[in-house]
């Protein structure tokens, strides 16, 4: 994995490349591994180098036929069978990433269709007059654009045009209430004023400095659900989904997984023992002394049914305090998910263990309907049944000046814009998952936490053949009874018994509210009194949140984490204020 930073102007002027090297320096973590640079005609580019494939000949920029130029923050899975399509001698590297040149040189701005992967690809096409800019169809990799003076910016961070001085830090005042409420921001704007996401599967064409062409490329399916039975949905999966992970552990460097115990992890491990000849690496977290679910003792012995070679961490109060002020800094796309504390400190693990790839399990709960939500949605009212995230997080707290519900409103457009001729309400509720929830919390999460220890993450639930299975399923075989993923769990019963596919599991959970709680009585005036909390909240009723504290009482200790995480998040990315020391020091801090 990669970073990558440019600027293309509209009156044809060259860039300026101090401004281009800042962006670069800001992302630095993203790539460790080497440095480059493209400046030609109106566009500059640079790239950070992570090197997973092809150590020895893949640095970018990438230079191809008719002087056009890529740099990626890519991992494209299906390069050798591409490579192999176009002819072995038009290539100069042996880099996963040289085909999409080839392909943007025969067929232009279409050149995505044919990738499997995930990818932020930038290509300067300087005969044509214009930049490419193309982000996978889930999401995996970041990319963000701004419109600047002069020209469109673009980099795989928001804190990069931040830093660079392209934008200036102000609030986007909708983006952060959703975060409070949601945890996430949905749609193309971001928290950072001026600063767009590229949407999952966009493409887009830069001429004359302004964005002037949008083409789509979709991750899921449309269509009603097929009339498969249960033994071919199987088999279409183990299909699919033996072939992803084959792909997704293409690399030239060690490679490990993330093994939670749930499912989804199960799966993957399951997997990679079938198709490797040397133990996997699996690495889990857990939480000592706290009722928080601990599935360590469980995956120690789903690992040890697959062979695999087992490392186990500890996630305590003492890492929370600590780590916090840097997990809010790399989360410069703010996503309030309490599960990067312990993605975090695994990220720094794997990178100790000198491993730069894991693979891990996101997204099956997604494409499968493994949510509470999902059954929810499936029954009827009187047994409690209903829409998806009816309420946010504050709801009846008393603590935001502002209790309406405009926060909803991304969540009704992508909805509406999910919900297409023949889907199923559980099949629209999915895309809608899969279009803003995905990428925009629990992939900003992954890419953040183990980018900033130079660590690839890879998803392979999250590949389009696996995808035209998952969503072509029938209801009844996502969910069943009580039950979701009820085709996954059938196949992992048969591929990795021990893993118990359909005993009742605790759900993974964070213990934030335990740690708060302990000391609420420190926290409550000092996150109280902070300007951007007294911004949008009432600061008696946040004094009287944390003060009155109760683990059990969820919505409660989610509004105490969020407003918390947001305080901080606040003073690194719009205070400009460097995360150090631990969550007291910097909350203190003058």
């Amino acid at each position: 994995m990669c970073g990558i930073a440019g600027v293309a102007m509209a009156d044809g002027s060259a860039p300026d490349g101090a401004l281009v090297g800042r962006m670069i320096k800001a992302i630095a973590h993203r790539g460790p591994d080497g440095e480059g640079a493209h400046a030609g005609g109106s566009v500059a580019m640079a790239h950070n180098r992570l090197a997973i494939i092809d150590l020895e000949t893949g640095n970018q920029p990438i230079r191809g036929p008719r002087g056009i130029v890529l740099a990626a923050n890519a991992e494209i899975y299906n390069y050798i069978e591409l490579r192999r399509e176009l002819g072995e001698s038009m290539f100069n590297t042996r880099s996963d990433c040289e085909p999409p040149v080839h392909l943007y040189a025969g067929e232009g701005t279409g050149f995505g269709r044919a990738l499997r992967g995930m990818y932020a690809i930038a290509i300067a096409d300087e005969a044509a007059g214009r930049v490419v800019l193309s982000r996978d169809p889930f999401g995996i990799k970041p990319l963000y654009t701004a419109a600047i003076e002069g020209g469109t910016a673009f980099a795989s961070e928001p804190a990069a045009l931040v830093a660079a001085g392209l934008v200036a830090p102000r609030l986007n005042a909708t983006a952060r209430d959703e975060m409070l409420q949601l945890q996430y921001s949905t749609g193309r704007r971001t928290i950072f004023e001026g600063v767009d996401r590229v949407l999952p599967g966009e493409t887009l064409t830069i001429e004359a400095g302004g964005i002037v062409d949008r083409l789509d490329k979709a991750a899921l399916p449309d269509g009603a659900p097929a009339d498969w039975d249960e033994e071919e949905a199987v088999r279409r999966f183990d299909a699919a989904f033996m072939n992803s992970v084959e792909v997704h552990q293409r690399a030239d460097v060690p490679y490990g997984m993330f093994l939670s115990g749930g499912i989804d992890s199960s799966a993957v491990l399951a997997a990679m023992r079938d198709l490797n000849d040397r133990p996997v690496q699996a690495f889990t977290a857990g939480f000592s002394g706290t009722r928080a679910a601990d599935e360590r003792e469980h995956a120690e012995a789903v690992a040890r049914a697959a062979g695999a070679d087992f490392h186990a961490i500890d996630v305590d109060a003492a890492d929370f305090w600590r780590d916090l002020p840097a997990i809010a800094a790399a989360l410069d796309d703010p996503a309030a998910d309490y599960a990067a504390i312990p993605t975090y400190k695994l990220g720094r693990l794997v990178h100790d263990r000198g491993l730069k790839v894991v693979l891990s399990g996101e997204g099956g709960d997604e494409l499968f309907a493994g949510y509470g939500r999902y059954r929810r949605l499936l029954r009827p009212r009187f047994l409690g049944g209903g829409a998806m995230r009816r309420k946010g997080a504050f709801e009846g707290l008393g603590v935001l000046r502002d209790d309406g519900d405009g926060w909803r409103a991304g969540l009704d457009r992508a909805l509406a814009r999910e919900a297409t001729a023949g889907r199923t309400r559980l099949q629209a509720a999915q895309a809608m998952d899969c279009a803003d929830w995905l990428p925009n919390d629990l992939l900003i999460k992954l890419d953040r936490c183990l980018m900033a220890h130079g660590v690839e993450g890879r998803t392979p639930f999250l590949d389009r053949r696996v995808a035209d299975v998952a969503m072509r399923l029938p209801d009844n075989l996502k969910v069943r009874g009580r039950t979701g993923k009820y085709v996954l769990r059938r196949w992992l019963e048969r591929k990795l018994p021990e893993a118990r596919p359909f005993a009742r599991k605790k759900g993974f959970t964070v213990p934030v509210g335990e740690w708060i709680a302990a000391r609420s009585g420190e926290l409550s005036r000092l996150v109280a009194r902070q300007p951007c909390i007294e911004e949008v909240c009432h600061p008696a009723a946040v004094e009287a949140l944390f003060r009155t504290l109760d683990p059990n009482r969820p919505r409660a200790a989610q509004a105490a984490w969020r407003l918390l995480f947001y305080a901080l998040w606040h003073r690194r990315h719009m205070e400009g204020r460097a995360p150090d020391g631990d969550v007291f020091e910097v909350l203190s801090a003058n």
